[in-house]
């Protein structure tokens, strides 16, 4: 489509495959998974989230595996110096670590987190859930899975929600999002321009499409799955779903600094092989300040393979 304003049909998409809140009913959709003999796999990947994990495995065990609709929890952790580990076993989840999957890929961040939970996970629907929310509640995955359990031409679902700041303001949250990914997007990627959370973490996609497609490392994992799959499959392959209310940790400033340029890197990374934009080599260090002094960080964002590609 080309670095253009969006034009009708994406905003016929928008209207099509923007699902509103709906509370799903469970049992229904179990009955409607095991008809068409599909199984469901809950991937968290997790980076001293002790304090919230349990309550969501402990949710997602009794809420969905009990009824039938998910079959399993994997947790793939990053690298956690507290309990989340212990705590997400305890509370149902099988935990792998990035250690342990395909050791001669290296990395700890959330890309590879991901990538290496979908190493681990079995089934045909992959549901990514981010670990640190503090009001999980079993319409998170319920909602992700309708839609591709009811209709065969959806192959991935992307979360939105409102999201509000530590201050309590209801839409002060995603500020990555305002500030970085959406421009580009709307700059380079215009058929994305009304996806609502381009960076949400709460996502589903078919195996077949998962494993067909690269990940890219750490915070820019989220957008980077959701160009390639617009990219392979095409925009009318995804549906947005509103999960209506997302509550989870806030980031200081210089956190949101590293993730937002890790988002950067990735989608110029993207926009660079898709022909949209020419970058070239980009610098691996961000320069930060905090109280006056400067540190140096290094943001190198790297790229995990197709996993297809691994297993033929």
């Amino acid at each position: 489509m080309g670095a253009s304003t969006p034009n009708d049909a994406v905003r016929d998409w928008f209207d099509r495959r923007t699902i509103g809140p709906v509370e799903q009913d469970v049992h229904a959709l179990a009955s409607a998974k095991h008809r068409r003999s599909t199984s469901i796999s809950a991937c968290l990947p997790t980076l001293n989230e002790a304090a919230t994990v349990g309550n969501i495995c402990r949710i997602i065990q009794r809420e969905l595996i009990r009824p039938g609709l998910v079959d399993e929890i994997i947790v793939c952790d990053t690298g956690s110096t507290d309990d989340t580990v212990e705590v997400a076993r305890r509370s149902g989840a099988r935990v792998v670590t990035t250690a342990e999957i395909l050791p001669t890929y290296t990395g700890t961040g959330k890309g590879a987190g991901s990538w290496k939970g979908l190493a681990a996970a079995q089934g045909d629907i992959i549901v990514w859930l981010d670990a640190d929310v503090v009001n999980f509640h079993p319409g998170f995955v319920a909602s992700l899975v309708a839609p591709l359990l009811q209709d065969t031409s959806i192959q991935m679902t992307k979360a939105f929600y409102r999201r509000p700041d530590a201050r309590g303001l209801p839409d002060g949250g995603g500020r990555v999002t305002e500030m970085v990914a959406r421009p580009l997007l709307n700059l380079f990627f215009p058929e994305l321009a009304y996806v609502i959370q381009p960076l949400s973490g709460e996502y589903a996609l078919r195996r077949d499409l998962a494993d067909s497609i690269p990940f890219l490392s750490d915070y820019a994992v989220d957008v980077g799955l959701l160009i390639d799959c617009c990219e392979v499959a095409g925009l009318d392959s995804i549906a947005q779903v509103d999960l209506n209310l997302r509550v989870h940790r806030n980031r200081d400033l210089l956190s949101l600094g590293r993730m937002g340029s890790q988002v950067m890197q990735g989608m110029l990374r993207r926009f660079d092989e898709l022909g949209r934009l020419k970058v070239g080599d980009l610098p691996p260090e961000l320069v930060q300040f905090e109280g006056g002094r400067a540190s140096r960080r290094r943001i190198a964002v790297t790229e995990f393979p197709p996993l297809g590609r691994l297993r033929s």
